[in-house]
């Protein structure tokens, strides 16, 4: 492999040792971002790595095996977007399977909306935080954020209900279409799916909600040698990025 500080400057890396193929494959920071990340006074460069438009019902083992493995060195740390993982988990909900009730028209009317895209300003969405907290919570967490904003707070409606609201994607063509009429919800036992990564490849892992605004880590396999805080700042930019990049994987080397 090439020297990684002169990869870092140019932003590009090429791969040459394979795992599934004798080929050389170009490894590069999405447009807008940087390939070089310092951390604690430590280098680390991040390897956006992009796949095929994955699916509901794909399995994340065979993304690994297909995408990221032909990649990996020891001592990589591996970023997956949660959408992905909740693609493959089946974690999902269709528009036409739903019904929207009437507090969802009315409390969505009134949400903030989101530079982000779509939020619970997003009928679908508050019916989705409706259906999965239950009608009278998510009217005392609307209650409580309309107060809370008089005072200049805010974020209390999705800390009120917890990450599983906070994590609902989809309902909407922001991106790509396949997502219109469908929402994703946050993966099922994200500490779980990383702890079986690590078991079964030897990788440590996390797994990301990740955009231009935030970044939350909502899990990692238990033996992870880097803190929750250690890990946010690695992807603080978002290299994967917050558009058509394909690239849920990012792999991530200390220099």
């Amino acid at each position: 492999m090439q020297d990684l500080a002169e990869t870092g400057r140019k932003n590009t890396v090429e791969v040459s040792e394979m795992t599934t193929a004798e080929a050389t494959v170009e490894l590069k920071a999405n447009p807008g971002h940087e390939l070089a990340r310092e951390v604690d006074g430590q280098q680390f460069y991040r390897y956006p790595i992009r796949t095929h438009f994955v699916e509901v019902g794909e399995s994340y083992f065979d993304l690994v095996e297909k995408y990221v493995l032909p990649h990996y060195q020891e001592g990589d740390l591996l970023s997956m977007g949660e959408k992905v993982i909740a693609l493959c988990q089946r974690q999902v909900k269709f528009k036409d399977q739903m019904k929207v009730s009437l507090l969802a028209k009315v409390l969505s009317r009134f949400a903030m909306k989101n530079p982000a895209g779509p939020a619970m300003d997003n009928v679908y969405k508050m019916q989705t935080a409706i259906d999965l907290c239950g009608w009278w919570r998510v009217l005392v967490a609307a209650v409580l954020s309309a107060i809370s904003k008089l005072f200049g707070k805010r974020g209390v409606f999705y800390d009120f209900l917890g990450n599983n609201v906070r994590n609902i994607d989809g309902f909407c063509v922001v991106g790509w279409d396949y997502y219109g009429d469908k929402g994703v919800l946050a993966p099922d036992q994200p500490d779980r799916v990383c702890e079986e990564i690590k078991e079964k490849y030897g990788i440590d892992c996390m797994i990301v909600d990740a955009n231009d605004l935030n970044i939350e880590i909502l899990g990692t396999n238990k033996d992870n040698p880097y803190s929750k805080d250690v890990l946010a700042a690695l992807i603080r930019d978002n290299p994967a990025g917050q558009g058509r990049e394909q690239t849920p994987f990012i792999l991530i080397r200390k220099k």
